[in-house]
């Protein structure tokens, strides 16, 4: 069947600029990191934290996390790197794409321990305040694989089919009519999960208020939110990968997570919200009034002789006395 219409893939995803190679993946995914910096800032302060922590960790997360994203991409994807033509220099060349989330969270989340540890914060609450911010970030870094031609899925005439170019690694490859030569059109993996991404994230922040949640279960709720939409995605995707017993590794990985994430969820079932009280700024919210300091017993003076002029005056200094003590 003839495709009346098909959703257009970029034909180029790096643009030089002079000696320095502008990469639409690379900026994808710092744009990501960027929201959800901003996100979980405003999460994070309206849990208690200090303003600038979130950032703080972010220092240490994220490189973790780009490390770890392309070590599980690297094994998960050996065979550009390791197989028959393979250049095992190109698994440190995180520029041309690759990451593999699940890698990039637990490494990530290395770093996110060891910020969070040096600052005296729990970790499970600042995962809390970071769950939607990680899946707007995926969501995001989606964009950089429809730059790179990437993360489809089945061939397919539906309306909403992406066209795929032949790919040179930074532009389409142009065929003798001087034209993009086309792969055909496929299912946009990149966009389901995207808009998957986005969605989840509504769903934890919306859950997050309703039941207030805590120690770790609103990441928890996006682990398992994140796995079950990946599961359905993997199936459709046909792109080389490693496989167990013919199905993609990504399938069992999203399986084992996503049960863990829910077997945790349910172990923390019923806990209040912790709050978070350590590390506010001082002009974040006003100072606790501290209490009056009880003064040492002292004994009574004997009262002076009644004169008129002080007789006149016993109302107001009782009035007094008892202002003093109301303040």
């Amino acid at each position: 069947m003839r495709v009346l219409s098909a959703i257009p893939s970029p034909t180029q995803g790096v643009w030089e600029l002079g000696p320095l190679p502008i990469r639409a993946y690379a900026l994808c995914i710092l744009a990501g990191i960027a929201a959800a910096v901003v996100l979980t800032e405003r999460r994070w302060v309206a849990r208690g934290g200090a303003k600038g922590e979130v950032l703080d960790i972010a220092v240490w997360a994220v490189p973790f996390g780009i490390v770890g994203g392309r070590l599980y991409h690297v094994v998960s994807s050996p065979r550009p790197y390791f197989g028959e033509g393979g250049d095992p220099l190109r698994a440190f060349a995180i520029w041309e794409g690759g990451l593999g989330i699940w890698g990039a969270i637990a490494l990530g989340g290395v770093g996110a321990w060891i910020a969070c540890r040096r600052r005296g914060i729990p970790l499970p609450a600042f995962a809390d305040a970071l769950a939607p911010g990680l899946l707007v970030a995926q969501a995001i870094g989606r964009l950089g694989n429809w730059f790179n031609n990437e993360l489809y899925g089945r061939a397919t005439d539906l309306p909403w089919a992406l066209t795929i170019y032949d790919w040179t690694g930074t532009e389409a490859v142009v065929g003798p009519d001087g034209q993009p030569v086309v792969l055909g059109t496929f299912h946009p993996a990149f966009l389901y999960e995207l808009l998957w991404n986005l969605a989840a994230a509504a769903v934890v922040i919306w859950a997050d208020r309703r039941f207030r949640l805590g120690h770790g279960r609103a990441f928890a709720l996006y682990v398992a939110l994140y796995c079950a939409g990946r599961l359905w995605i993997e199936l459709l995707r046909t792109d080389p990968a490693e496989t167990f017993f013919g199905i993609r590794l990504n399938v069992f990985t999203a399986v084992v997570v996503g049960l863990l994430a829910v077997a945790y969820l349910v172990w923390q079932r019923g806990r209040p919200r912790e709050v978070i009280t350590r590390g506010r700024d001082a002009g974040d919210t006003a100072p606790a009034r501290r209490p009056r300091p009880e003064s040492a017993p002292t004994a009574t003076p004997s009262p002076a002789p009644a004169t008129a002029e002080t007789r006149n005056g016993e109302d107001a200094g009782g009035d007094g006395d008892r202002q003093h003590t109301d303040a």
